[in-house]
């Protein structure tokens, strides 16, 4: 059952006064599209998942600070979007370390490094569903830029002032990454049917 803004912030002030346990009741409504922002960013489920939980846990530490001029959650929102993108520059860090280093533990004992890729198999992800598969491929093919504002706008229904809150850009730059993203997947589209 939906909320009405004022019962969602006389949620969010009982939690703030005390009771924790009705912090789960005030995010419910929004798991799934605070998942599906950070995945927009991150592209793997699993890493997906842990940034949804971490911005969860950050939002129950902050909630004291939200600011009751903006959605409770846009504020969500925001939060994992920016927690996909700090998880993104942080595994991307790991790219670029030497496989011959060796690494070791706080008592000095050798740790071999895991190399070991835990995403699902091919077959496992084939058996996914066909419309879900083509809508993910569309939407990883899109540049991360306006990838992030096509998830807001077009899956999470947020308005180009949400977008551009939660994104920190301008508004004029979230209408300009709208139409040339999807400009670029009607004009990409148009090509191969041509070439085919």
């Amino acid at each position: 059952m939906a909320r009405t803004p004022d019962q969602e912030l006389a949620l969010i002030e009982r939690v703030c006064s005390g009771e924790a346990q009705l912090f789960y009741e005030s995010i419910s409504p929004y798991e799934r599209r605070v998942y599906v922002a950070a995945a927009s960013v991150l592209q793997n489920e699993a890493d997906a998942e842990e940034a949804t939980q971490e911005a969860f846990l950050k939002a129950f530490v902050q909630l004291y600070s939200f600011r009751r001029e903006s959605k409770f959650s846009t504020w969500l929102i925001q939060i994992a979007v920016n927690e996909a993108r700090t998880k993104r520059r942080k595994d991307h860090r790991f790219l670029y370390d030497s496989i011959d280093e060796k690494a070791e533990d706080e008592e000095g004992d050798y740790c071999p490094k895991d190399f070991a890729d835990w995403r699902d198999t091919p077959s496992e992800t084939l058996q996914r569903a066909e419309l879900r598969t083509a809508l993910r491929n569309a939407i990883a093919s899109l540049v991360p830029s306006y990838r992030e504002v096509f998830v807001m706008r077009d899956i999470q229904n947020l308005s180009i002032a949400e977008t551009a809150g939660v994104l920190q850009i301008s508004q004029a730059l979230v209408k300009t990454r709208a139409f040339v993203g999807n400009f670029g997947r009607n004009f990409k589209s148009s090509r191969s049917y041509k070439t085919a």
